[in-house]
């Protein structure tokens, strides 16, 4: 009988732990993928909505980056760094209305900043500010609803009376 070499033992031990090595590098890239499209759609989601800041997604987006982004990665660091300071203002009543929109607007415009660079896409800050479509008909609209929900609010709070006209009295019959 032949002498099994040491060739023919690593054959017989790729041959047992091939599929097992196989099945997790599977596992293992198939993870990574999943980490980054979670982060891809937090990312997404802010640049669609980076106009409508008070839109539901929006704030449910900026709540999911300290769950994505990781802050022991180096870029990922300046992400959660970037998200802590825009909250961090998002809360501040001291600024005046106009200084707290634009500093809120930049502040915004580094996070993403921040967020493309980990996700490699090649957007500029000048980009990410200017590049989004908002119709001056959702403001006027979203104007009207709030006013329309404060007034509704206030009649039913009492604070406020509707006011009734009378414009025909119904004729008596005689």
């Amino acid at each position: 009988m032949d002498k099994i070499t040491i060739a023919d033992w690593l054959m017989i031990l790729a041959v047992l732990l091939g599929p097992l090595i196989a099945v997790q590098l599977t596992r293992y890239l198939d993870n990574k993928k999943e980490i980054r499209e979670r982060k891809l759609a937090v990312f997404k989601k802010l640049m669609a909505t980076r106009a409508y800041t008070i839109s539901w997604d929006h704030v449910e987006a900026l709540n999911r980056i300290d769950l994505e982004f990781n802050k022991s990665e180096t870029k990922e660091k300046a992400v959660i760094e970037a998200w802590k300071e825009y909250l961090d203002l998002l809360g501040n009543k001291q600024l005046t209305p106009e200084q707290w929109a634009v500093k809120r607007l930049d502040l915004l415009v580094e996070l993403l900043h921040k967020m493309a660079i980990v996700l490699d896409y090649d957007f500029d800050k000048t980009h990410i500010k200017n590049s989004s479509y908002s119709p001056m008909a959702h403001g006027e609209l979203e104007e009207q609803l709030a006013a329309i929900r404060k007034g509704l609010i206030e009649v039913l709070e009492g604070k406020r009376h509707l006011p009734m006209f009378v414009t025909n009295l119904p004729r008596g019959t005689n």
